[in-house]
């Protein structure tokens, strides 16, 4: 591990770099002057971070930055490694959201490819993460990428990286590009064409409007109820947070009969400086309050919002005189049970039906995929192990016993036409469950509530931790040591065993997470996160009731925060 006076040097000599480079742009000119010392040891102290979610970080000026030279030196490491896979002709199929400078980016790296012989389809307008998972392999690709920050503040971007199968990259490849990439010197080793060259020579070719018609057509055929079985005019406001949801959602929910959409004026338009809310997150209330007020307004019952690459969705239903935000579980559990007994009621479940959650989503999940006598998959965090599974299963002619997938951090996915969380077909299933139900007068909360009556009550809630800088990664990393030095968090509850996943565990690879898992069922997991500067803890009650799971996971969080020292500045 570095230490203090290495930084310094590297930073140091890294900001020297920068600064005496030709032709570096004036607004990265004008950033890099005005650096104060603490600016320049967070801007340098270390490459951005290159993972299986590619790249992540705040826009600016430095090497721990999302500009056009780190995005740069990605594709390049990148299409060394696509090149030295490929037999002939590779290609890869390039995406972007509403992100400030994702269009920008998004040329970068076609331009980037373009120059290494590698062909570059580009979608020419802001395009769902879905999307360009479908795209990838409706065309035949070797990679994609997706110019994207999801859910985060609006000074952040970033760089999704896909295998030729659709789904996010593997641990294996990550290692292997970033070998690649870790090649490039910034400034001398990458190579670029303009962009109307690659355009002219063809090497830089738009993707045609087919293949996005197409993906529509894929989410509309996961539809599991017919005719009249559901009330296709009922009143629905639809947020897509100054993101790309707009047009696949509501041209998904029209084209398929649904009348009464009512879409949240200030967050229509794609805008990346998101300007309702600081962070476009629809788990969040603040993101989600101008939505609750037109549904105020109109009398929905549902409020339905899409991140801004629209791969998570979450939604607000009326509960009472008011309106209550679904976690990533409970609308998880809402859709299994739904999607499982519609397959059940029209003799559409598969002999030998497979569900998938990652370890941090609720376990009461398995209890209803055994209910319906589905099989359940325990994946690592990170919807690209749920798309190895369907990948395996289609492997082996299983693709359609594949039912559905899902995430705590609201990411589902029902069908196998992309290997990654789909929003779009989320908001389109969602649609149809509350229909349904809504047609027999039961609301979202009521089923829940019976839910909970026949499997169990289960309270889960995340916790998150922020950690900025050098000095943040170091406290993480001491952190997560001091739980596999003997840490014993019961808060009340009796530590039945722990699972420790660093070198791997029941068939998963290596990932630093730990799990508690206590005698009542009851559970903790902690990890750091693989795309921010965060430490996630992930609590889970079996209880009773609402009440005495309150309480319960109440003193299991002051037990971790006060054995970990988590209120000396770090939470959020």
């Amino acid at each position: 591990m570095p230490n203090d006076s290495e930084y310094r040097e590297k930073t140091e000599a890294e900001y020297r770099k920068w600064l005496e480079y030709d032709d570096l742009p004036e607004d990265l000119r004008s950033e890099l002057e005005g650096m104060s010392d603490a600016a320049v040891k967070d801007a340098f102290y270390r490459d951005l971070a290159f993972g299986t979610g590619g790249l992540r970080g705040i826009l600016g000026a430095g090497t721990n930055r999302m500009n056009v030279f780190t995005v740069a030196k990605a594709s390049q490491g990148l299409a060394n490694h696509v090149n030295a896979g490929s037999a002939d002709a590779p290609s890869i199929a390039v995406a972007f959201d509403s992100r400030k400078k994702s269009a920008v980016f998004a040329r970068t790296a076609s331009c980037v490819f373009a120059a290494n012989g590698i062909r570059a389809y580009l979608f020419p307008e802001i395009m769902p993460t879905p999307c360009l998972s479908f795209a990838v392999r409706e065309l035949g690709c070797s990679a994609g990428i997706v110019i994207t920050a999801s859910h985060n503040p609006s000074d952040y971007n970033g760089y999704k990286v896909y295998g030729a199968d659709g789904c996010q990259i593997t641990t294996e490849a990550a290692a292997a590009i970033l070998a690649e990439i870790e090649k490039v010197d910034i400034f001398e080793d990458v190579k670029s064409v303009l962009f109307m060259e690659g355009l002219v020579n063809g090497m830089i070719t738009n993707i045609d409007d087919d293949v996005y018609t197409s993906f529509i057509g894929a989410v509309r055929n996961q539809s599991v109820v017919y005719g009249d079985d559901i009330d296709r005019d009922v009143a629905i406001v639809y947020t897509p947070l100054n993101g790309t949801g707009l047009g696949p959602v509501t041209r998904v929910l029209t084209e398929s009969g649904f009348t009464g959409i009512t879409v949240v004026e200030e967050q229509r338009w794609p805008d990346g400086n998101f300007p309702t809310c600081p962070c476009p997150d629809p788990g969040m209330r603040e993101a989600m309050e101008p939505g609750l007020k037109y549904c105020e307004k109109t009398g929905a019952d549902l409020l339905l919002a899409t991140d801004p690459d629209a791969d998570r969705c979450g939604i607000a239903v009326r509960d009472g005189n008011g309106y209550r935000l679904l976690s990533g579980n409970e609308t998880g559990l809402l859709l299994l049970d739904f999607i499982c007994s519609q397959r059940q009621k029209h003799c559409r479940m598969p002999a030998h039906p497979v569900f998938v959650k990652t370890i941090v989503t609720t376990d009461l999940a398995e209890k209803i995929a055994d209910h319906y006598g589905a099989e359940t998959v325990n994946v690592l965090t990170g919807f690209k192990f749920i798309g190895e599974v369907i990948g395996k299963l289609e492997a082996e002619g299983r693709g359609s016993d594949y039912i559905c997938g899902f995430e705590e951090s609201f990411g589902y996915l029902t069908g196998t036409y992309v290997r990654d969380k789909d929003a779009v077909g989320a908001a389109f299933m969602i649609c149809e469950m509350f229909a349904y139900y809504k047609k027999r007068g039961i609301s979202l909360t009521d089923k829940l509530e019976e839910i909970y009556r026949t499997f169990g009550y289960c309270m889960n809630t995340l916790h998150s931790y922020q950690f900025e800088g050098a000095s943040g990664m170091l406290k993480m990393q001491e952190i997560m040591a001091g739980f596999r030095s003997g840490a014993d968090p019961e808060g009340g509850l009796k530590v039945r065993k722990i699972l420790d996943y660093i070198d791997g565990l029941d068939g998963l690879p290596g990932s630093d997470v730990i799990k508690f898992v206590f005698e009542d069922g009851s559970s903790a997991v902690i990890r750091p996160s693989g795309t921010e500067p965060k430490l996630k803890m992930y609590i889970s009650i079996m209880a009773e009731d609402r009440k005495a799971a309150e309480a319960s996971e109440e003193k299991l969080t002051e037990e971790l925060e006060r054995h970990l020292s988590l209120k000396n500045g770090y939470n959020i």
